[in-house]
């Protein structure tokens, strides 16, 4: 965990600890109305208590969200997210999601945005298809 990942987790309220926690306990993301449901037990009762946590949890870096599935996961990554561009690879056969963060690729991205004029307020970039473990159980599937 970098410094500015575990002065993070320090100012966290027990809500938002607690939706972190299920984030990073599952095993693909979650929807808030799933973390609702995991939640219910810890006296969660309204979306709102989930959707205000994971505002708080995404401005701190700790939490994203996959704008095509509309959920979210916990950052997986030792990197900052003040500065850079975070990319995911999401697997449409088991739901797995990697993160990936790369300086220089992001520092291009963005000069290349900036040259064009275009102003963005938002830069997402997933990738859809198979993770390394599916794609091979496919191939095997196929060979037989």
């Amino acid at each position: 965990m970098t410094d500015q990942t575990i002065a993070a987790r320090a100012s966290l309220t027990r809500n938002q600890l607690l939706v972190l926690e299920k984030l990073e306990d599952a095993a693909g993301p979650l929807s808030a109305y799933a973390l609702l449901d995991l939640l219910r037990e810890h006296g969660f009762r309204a979306p709102l208590q989930v959707y205000r946590a994971l505002d708080r949890l995404m401005k701190d870096g700790l939490v994203h969200r996959l704008e095509s599935l509309n959920s979210f996961v916990a950052c997986t990554g030792e990197h900052s997210h003040l500065h850079g561009i975070t990319a995911f690879a999401i697997c449409e056969t088991c739901g797995q999601v990697a993160e990936f963060a790369d300086p220089v690729v992001g520092k291009r991205l963005e000069s290349w945005v900036s040259e064009s004029g275009f102003r963005p307020n938002k830069a997402v970039i997933e990738f859809r298809g198979l993770c390394a473990p599916c794609a091979a159980a496919e191939r095997d599937h196929r060979a037989r």
